[in-house]
């Protein structure tokens, strides 16, 4: 049950915990609870899931299309159907302990520990950032990392889209039905996107793409008015003016909490 906006789970033990309330943990939540496990899933509402972000899913077999929050939802209601429990809160800390000669895994979040014989991480991953001037003093006046999230917010405004990915392209096709214009800034000089996203983008009337640039700053005092941008190839410098900026340059994942706990690489 839920009391005011926390998760409250009665039983504190486990057979098994599931950290990620996206698609994976959801499937790990049905296949663990078919086998009759005693299974939780923590998801985070601070933490937005890729599949909640994305318009439109037309790639998961069996579906034909379908948005990805309704695709999660319907994920999360065939967990529940087979008994998953589900609680709300952000992994804070995990750690082995044994008791008796036993072993079990303590998983702490802001409402509670909880207990587990096994864990099964699925935590996802959250946007990069460019790193750049003015993109941190500027994010929520313009500069964003989720079009489903912000795009009607830019209607017959002048919208650049940082990437050149499956992830940029799709946004920036989304941001055409509020946009004026959608330009697609990418550091080389073709997109690397699935074909079917290039076809759809460069079809489009309201799209301009402009290759081999980065953006090294984002200009604006009170909110966004361009960016400035440098050209890999010949050195020069220029700007692009813009009244939003969505940036999708690669994902970071959400192991933090792992450190010190499992050997991590550097991605």
């Amino acid at each position: 049950m839920t009391v005011k906006g926390k998760s409250v789970m009665k039983d504190k033990k486990f057979d098994i915990i599931i950290i990620g309330g996206g698609p994976a943990g959801f499937a790990a939540g049905i296949y663990a609870a078919r086998s009759r496990m005693i299974t939780l899933v923590i998801e985070s509402l601070s933490i937005m899931g890729q599949a909640t972000m994305t318009e439109v899913i037309e790639n998961y077999p069996g579906i034909e299309k379908m948005t990805g929050i309704d695709l999660v939802f319907a994920m999360k209601r065939q967990a529940e159907s087979f008994g998953t429990k589900f609680t709300q809160g952000t992994v804070k800390k995990l750690f082995l302990r044994t008791d008796s000669g036993k072993k079990f895994w303590r998983v702490e979040d802001e409402n509670g520990v909880y207990e587990a014989q096994a864990v099964i991480v699925a935590s996802g991953a959250h946007s990069k950032q460019l790193d750049v001037p003015g993109e941190k003093e500027l994010i929520g006046k313009g500069v964003s990392y989720c079009a489903t999230c912000d795009g009607a917010f830019f209607k017959e405004k002048n919208i650049v889209v940082v990437g050149g990915g499956d992830a940029a392209v799709e946004e920036a096709l989304y941001l055409t039905r509020f946009g004026k214009r959608v330009t697609l800034i990418h550091r080389r000089d073709k997109l690397r996107a699935a074909k079917i996203y290039q076809e759809r983008f460069f079809a489009n009337n309201k799209t301009e793409f402009i290759g081999e640039n980065i953006v090294e700053g984002i200009i604006g005092k009170d909110k966004v008015e361009g960016v400035a941008v440098k050209n890999l190839k010949t050195g020069e410098k220029g700007s692009v003016s813009c009244d939003g900026v969505f940036i999708f340059v690669g994902w970071e994942p959400n192991t933090d909490f792992l450190k010190g706990i499992i050997r991590l690489d550097q991605k």
